[in-house]
């Protein structure tokens, strides 16, 4: 596995996850779904930065 570094690895690591969904823990493929999982959680808080939820006036 690497890293993540575009739109298109994004979204190949997505259908990874889904093709992966359900493995058993501490096999192989349960091992590649936690690291697909890390990967995609650093990507999106790189790219996809949230801000604090806005206020709301009355």
């Amino acid at each position: 596995m690497r890293s993540i570094g575009n739109e298109a690895d994004y979204d190949a690591a997505l259908a990874a996850v889904d093709r992966l969904m359900g493995s058993a823990p501490g096999t192989a493929e349960g091992h590649a779904l936690e690291t697909l999982v890390a990967l995609i959680e650093r990507y999106e808080a790189e790219h996809w930065k949230v801000g604090p939820p806005a206020s709301i006036s009355e």
